[in-house]
């Protein structure tokens, strides 16, 4: 049954990769591919992100382990498509030389948030496997309590990024905002007290 919902995972994940390729090769992606591919590869990290931050609260609600055992799968997924959206970004948006990234430090606050919370994501997952839990004991739980801002820095990301319509970015930071809220300690003591 696991093997069967990770294949599944896997499959489904790979689904809006496969998508850009063809959605490129088929000349889909309208005026502007480059920007095209960059934008749909960071709407895909942040949903895998804020789905992985759901997984808990579907545990405790369900009282199913699956969910928990399949969140480092999908919190890996994130962390793909947020290493290619950056890829992408610094490929079609910046520019590989480094005085075009710092004259986008300094000139573009999206870009900056956008950069803090890859950062913030990296050391997740490199460190997202059996060996470094066990290495790092307990330091291993806080290290990837950074999911919390790095989540906060990718949704101010996507806010800033927009000129108008500013629906879809403050969709995601409400879900987020809800996500941290079943986190907060009290609210966690009431679910509790009246379950």
């Amino acid at each position: 049954m696991r093997v069967a919902i990770k294949s599944a995972i896997w499959f489904f994940s790979l689904l809006p990769l496969a998508w850009v390729f063809y959605a490129g090769n088929a000349n889909l992606l309208g005026p502007d591919p480059g920007k095209a591919v960059v934008d749909t590869l960071g709407l895909w990290a942040l949903r895998f992100l804020l789905i992985t931050l759901t997984l808990r609260p579907l545990r405790e609600l369900t009282g199913r382990s699956i969910f928990i055992q399949v969140r480092r799968l999908l919190g890996l997924f994130a962390w793909f498509y947020a290493s290619l959206h950056f890829a992408a970004g610094v490929f079609y948006v910046i520019g590989w030389s480094w005085q075009d990234v710092l004259r986008a430090f300094d000139e573009r606050t999206y870009i900056t948030l956008g950069i803090l919370a890859w950062l913030l994501m990296l050391p997740l997952g490199i460190t997202s496997n059996r060996w470094f839990q066990r290495r790092l004991g307990g330091r291993w739980r806080r290290l990837h309590q950074l999911i919390y801002p790095l989540a906060i820095l990718a949704c101010l990301h996507f806010l800033w990024l927009v000129r108008s319509d500013y629906w879809q970015p403050a969709l995601y930071a409400a879900m987020l905002a809800v996500l941290l809220f079943w986190r907060w300690p009290r609210f966690t003591l009431w679910r509790r007290r009246f379950a």
